[in-house]
């Protein structure tokens, strides 16, 4: 099976069976999706979710998330992995964004990695699931599943290496969904430690597969 054959493979299985994939952190404005995101760095998305309703009752939008203090912040994201760094990060982009940004948040990756606590991982969330653009966010999962599928070559070690693969090969109009699509095999069918081979249907065409 060729390179061009596996993704036509995967892409095929993906549009049949995860047609509507999206992230699954719960937002309402490109300020909302941004906290989040930043939240959900090393946390599940289901922990900022149950996290993310009462913070922003109290800061709606990127000025009143600028103008609090860290002693205000921290009791509605203590329950947050690391939160005395995501208080920090909170306030330092709200700030950076009034200040920079006239309050709206950028919306390309070069300007969303200037603001704390925003990476390019960070950033390709963004510009993808708001925007739509062709990014592709490489987390644990989708660096695991890439590699697994052999989407992507053995020799590529880093995210950067990985996300820059998966652009190259996925048609363009399909990037953003399918960073969705590996996100979600990864957390729900293809896990780390335990991963469901006899229910995934990838599997005849799956390098991890075949080897074990």
């Amino acid at each position: 099976m060729t390179k061009k054959q596996r993704y036509n493979f995967v892409i095929e299985y993906f549009q049949k069976n995860i047609p509507d994939a999206e992230t699954e952190l719960i937002y309402d404005s490109p300020f909302q999706l941004l906290v989040a995101v930043i939240l959900s760095a090393q946390c599940t998305d289901k922990r900022v979710n149950i996290t993310t309703p009462a913070l922003f009752e109290k800061y709606p939008d990127v000025q009143s998330l600028s103008e609090t203090t860290e002693k205000e912040l921290f009791p509605f994201i203590k329950s947050i992995s690391y939160p005395n760094n995501k208080t920090k990060h909170l306030i330092g982009m709200a700030k950076k964004v009034v200040a920079d940004f006239h309050g709206n948040i950028p919306m390309t990756v070069e300007e969303l990695v200037q603001l704390p606590g925003v990476g390019r991982k960070t950033a390709n969330v963004i510009t993808s699931v708001v925007d739509k653009q062709p990014n592709m966010a490489v987390d644990t999962h989708v660096f695991r599943v890439s590699k697994r599928l052999g989407l992507v070559s053995p020799n590529a070690k880093t995210p950067r290496a990985v996300e820059m693969e998966l652009v190259k090969n996925i048609p363009l109009e399909m990037i953003h969904k399918a960073h969705h699509w590996l996100i979600l095999h990864g957390r729900y069918t293809c896990q780390a430690r335990n991963p469901k081979c006899d229910n995934c249907g990838l599997r005849q065409h799956c390098f991890y597969f075949s080897k074990f």
